[in-house]
């Protein structure tokens, strides 16, 4: 614990670079916020089911999971600046995708436009985050990743303000109690209307991330190539497998966004079933994603006085209560209890990480950050699952009920399993590295 006390989070010569990583951090987080409502958007829009809708999750997430490995052997061989700018380039093609979709009007089309722009996340995730634990001493390189993943709750605050103010408001579809009921004229004429409206951010976005790019190609960012790497893939694959920590860690990480992806695409399902409005319902998510952003600020500040692993298992214990609280609570208080696990959460991604490439060489840590990046895919199949859940008896929310709870609240068992083995990682990491801090 001492030595991070004394050793600086970050070097005096490298904080510019850092603070331009950083950077990355947020872009990804908008593109994550300003994704999670679209679920609902696309189901009112499009009239499909919940399952139907969660293919939006299914394309964003599954993304990162195709993408991840060759992104991590691509790295292996050039330096993580390339890495990074090659994700810059996917993410804004397949934001811009959003035009000929909309003109198209075809949901396949819009997902293939998230699937892309993921690639280019899957980029910029795999370099940024072990380049984050590169920049500066290992004794505090958890301390530094979530330092830098402090950044990334910004872009989710962001990301959700644009999607709340500039799409949700302005769908002409969420005001319609039955918009099946409509004639075939009137529903064409919102459809292009409301699809034309979920385009326009993604487009911007991908004009933003265009300047994004120009601006990482003329700065001068640390050299983090291993041109001595020698080891066989294969080799440092077999030592990942055998690492329990590491292996442990990803499946730690598949639970986590799996958890965290569920809490805030269903908020709005949730909310709907208590009789709350989307755009009302973004509000509360509003309000977990500051919930977010000071979780990660407290957690970064008690890094200090807990070892990681510790750490871990305390916010992983608050957020299976909270979960709890979601499902036998059937009122605001269930809702206040799904807006709180956001602020246990926080912490949850960059510590697994940390943990998991703690004891790892440069390179092994190269490919080890793809397999915790392609662990994202948790983000795909989760929210899949829990949408099953969810029209088990319908498209509503609450059509049947399981064990005295609603199919929407009962759903949520999913986080609930989700935390109970996070907990149990950061139990057994706590054993194994207490006496590193």
């Amino acid at each position: 614990m001492n030595a991070s006390k004394t050793i600086p989070v970050v070097p005096k010569k490298l904080i510019i670079p850092f603070i331009l990583l950083t950077s990355l951090f947020a872009l990804w987080g908008f593109a994550n916020a300003v994704t999670d409502p679209m679920v609902q958007a696309f189901k009112k829009v499009l009239e499909l089911s919940n399952s139907q809708a969660a293919w939006v999750q299914m394309a964003f997430y599954g993304g990162y999971f195709c993408m991840a490995l060759p992104a991590a052997l691509f790295m292996r061989k050039y330096s993580y600046k390339v890495g990074i700018l090659i994700g810059l380039g996917l993410y804004a093609s397949g934001a811009l995708l959003f035009y000929p979709a909309a003109i198209s009007q075809e949901f396949w089309f819009f997902c293939i436009g998230l699937y892309v722009l993921t690639f280019g996340l899957a980029f910029l995730e795999t370099a940024a985050n072990p380049y984050a634990l590169a920049m500066g001493a290992k004794e505090t390189a958890t301390q530094r990743l979530n330092l830098a993943q402090a950044f990334n709750p910004l872009g989710l605050i962001l990301g959700l303000f644009v999607a709340q103010q500039y799409v949700m408001k302005k769908l002409q579809s969420d005001d319609i109690s039955d918009f099946s009921a409509l004639d075939e004229v009137s529903k064409t004429l919102i459809k292009t209307s409301d699809l034309m409206v979920i385009r326009d951010p993604y487009v911007i976005l991908g004009l933003v991330i265009i300047g994004v790019f120009i601006l990482f190609v003329f700065s001068k960012m640390p050299d983090s190539n291993d041109k001595s790497s020698s080891k066989n893939i294969g080799v440092i694959f077999k030592k990942l497998v055998k690492n329990s920590r590491y292996s442990q860690g990803v499946i730690a990480q598949i639970f986590y966004v799996g958890a965290q992806i569920m809490c805030w695409t269903y908020i709005y399902q949730y909310s709907e079933g208590i009789g709350i409005d989307n755009v009302t319902a973004g509000y509360y998510q509003m309000a977990a994603f500051i919930l977010f952003v000071v979780g990660r600020a407290v957690a970064t500040f008690l890094f200090r006085f807990f070892n990681p692993g510790k750490l871990l298992m305390i916010f992983a214990l608050f957020a299976i209560v909270a979960s709890l609280g979601v499902m036998l609570i059937d009122n605001y208080m269930g809702l206040y209890c799904l807006v709180a696990v956001s602020l246990f959460m926080s912490l949850m991604f960059p510590t697994i990480y940390g943990i998991a490439l703690g004891d790892l060489s440069e390179e092994e840590s190269k490919i080890g950050s793809a397999g915790l990046v392609m662990a994202i895919v948790g983000g795909a199949l989760m929210p899949k699952f829990q949408g099953m859940i969810i029209d088990i008896g319908g498209y509503n929310v609450d059509d049947v009920s399981i064990l005295g709870m609603s199919e929407m609240n009962f759903s949520f068992i999913l986080p609930l399993l989700c935390f109970i083995f996070i907990a149990f990682y950061g139990l057994k990491s706590n054993t194994i590295i207490k006496n590193s801090y």
